[in-house]
């Protein structure tokens, strides 16, 4: 009597079961986060769209929408975490620093590093050109955590409105670097990294008038 292979296969178990993992709020987040920030890196603000970010995390839009909201949820919380990473960045280079040494350039490689590479003067220029500058509230924090741990660590500090000055100077300045550097330095004939050095320069030049290089 031949036999039917097909016979009960609709009631078949599954070969492999497959459990999903489920992850705590923060490590959700968490994920979202760096798969937007992957995508901000690679293709640019306009691309973290919704579903572009819930492909990128694995997850679904319902996921992303439960955690942050909207997309724009997603884009603040993001320019968030790059802003606090980097200052705490910062501030780690402050305080390792001998505060009897000259003040040195590394907090100011830090920015370049930041909005060279990881797209965070695209995504904070995309910010300001769709009118919603207000959303970079966290730099405000982040200047003054950086000015205050500056303040307390030098042993002859400037005047606060100095500190801050610089810091303005530094970001305004990487911000451009971050945006048009590469682009301008291959326009005018010069090798990659010339804006980056050129910028350096101009503010290593100020932190000594300033008495502190």
């Amino acid at each position: 009597m031949p036999t039917n292979n097909n016979v009960n296969k609709k009631n078949a178990p599954p070969l492999v079961t497959r459990t999903r993992r489920r992850r705590s709020p923060e490590a959700s987040r968490e994920n979202i986060l760096a798969a937007a920030e992957a995508i901000l890196t690679a293709r640019g603000p306009l691309d973290l769209k919704l579903t572009e970010v819930a492909g990128q995390a694995g997850v679904a839009t319902a996921t992303v929408l439960h955690h942050f909201g909207s997309i724009d949820g997603v884009q603040t919380a993001l320019m968030e975490r790059m802003v606090t990473r980097l200052a705490e960045r910062v501030i780690a280079i402050t305080e390792a620093a001998s505060p009897d040494e000259p003040a040195s350039l590394e907090g100011a490689n830090a920015l370049f590093d930041a909005f060279e590479e990881q797209g965070a003067a695209r995504l904070a220029a995309w910010m300001v050109m769709t009118g919603e500058a207000r959303r970079l509230s966290v730099v405000r924090r982040a200047v003054d955590d950086v000015v205050a741990l500056t303040l307390a660590h030098l042993k002859t500090p400037p005047p606060r409105a100095a500190i801050e000055e610089l810091i303005l100077a530094s970001i305004t300045i990487a911000l451009g670097a971050g945006l048009f550097g590469s682009t301008l330095s291959t326009l005018l004939g010069r090798p990659p990294g010339s804006a980056r050095q050129a910028a350096l320069a101009v503010l290593a030049a100020r932190v000594a008038e300033m008495g502190m290089g």
